[in-house]
């Protein structure tokens, strides 16, 4: 009769442990996607902002650009300059959805040496190509033969020809 009580309390606690679980992971898997959420807006917004300073210095010379500015706009990281505009480019002329492989190859044809040192080209073209969609610059879709495809969205970009000094 004890051992019955102490197996039920014991199934009690357990069953309140879990659901006690199951509330935080509720509620930080929703924290979760918000904080995301916010990131990508963020992001979005640092885009358009850097692609406004850009526009500005296109029409009013680049001497209205302050050295730090220009900075702060160029990439400034490690990454391999101009992927991801070639990526860009790529997706605004093409006018339909484009595999990966199909944006990898058109960059081999136009611009090689882009992707001279990416041990994975497949793979560091897929991750640009993610991100636009995170930026709010491409849409992915499912193609006819259930693989991903990405499209242009519209966004506001440069439709510079891909060279091999491009910067992002």
């Amino acid at each position: 009769m004890e051992n019955d009580r102490i197996r039920d309390d014991s199934a009690r606690d357990a069953d309140t442990t879990a659901a006690g679980v199951q509330g935080v992971l509720r509620q930080v898997h929703q924290e979760l996607r918000q904080l995301l959420q916010q990131r990508a807006d963020v992001v979005q917004r640092i885009c358009t902002i850097k692609k406004t300073i850009v526009g500005l210095a296109s029409l009013m010379g680049d001497e209205v650009v302050s050295s730090e500015l220009r900075q702060l706009v160029s990439s400034g990281g490690t990454r391999k300059p101009g992927l991801t505009q070639a990526c860009r480019v790529i997706l605004m002329r093409a006018g339909r959805p484009m595999s990966a492989r199909e944006v990898r190859d058109r960059i081999q044809e136009t611009g090689p040496t882009i992707l001279t040192g990416h041990k994975d080209s497949m793979a560091s073209v897929t991750t640009i190509l993610t991100r636009l969609v995170t930026y709010g610059e491409a849409r992915v879709l499912i193609a006819t033969n259930g693989k991903r495809a990405w499209q242009w969205a519209g966004g506001v970009a440069a439709a510079d020809d891909i060279t091999e000094g491009e910067s992002h």
